[in-house]
């Protein structure tokens, strides 16, 4: 499985991607995570709004904070 947050470094992404890890750390899920930040490459996904959750390249969440416990359901869907 591979993770994406997509986000320029705001409070609200990081919070995202350390529930990311928090929820993988909980599931035992293995996951390549990635934090992406740079704008270009972030564009690149068509995203206007951030934080943006990926899972295996779809985007699953767009513009909030996903909880720990979200995460961890649709970690355990995949």
């Amino acid at each position: 499985m591979y993770i994406k947050v997509l986000g320029p470094g705001c409070p609200k992404c990081k919070t995202t991607y350390n529930n990311v890890l928090e929820a993988l750390k909980q599931t035992g899920v293995e996951a390549q995570v990635e934090k992406i930040e740079d704008i270009e490459e972030m564009m690149k996904y068509n995203v206007l709004t951030t934080p943006v959750l990926m899972i295996d390249e779809v985007a699953i969440i767009k513009g909030r904070v996903a909880d720990v416990n979200e995460i961890k359901k649709l970690l355990l869907k995949k």
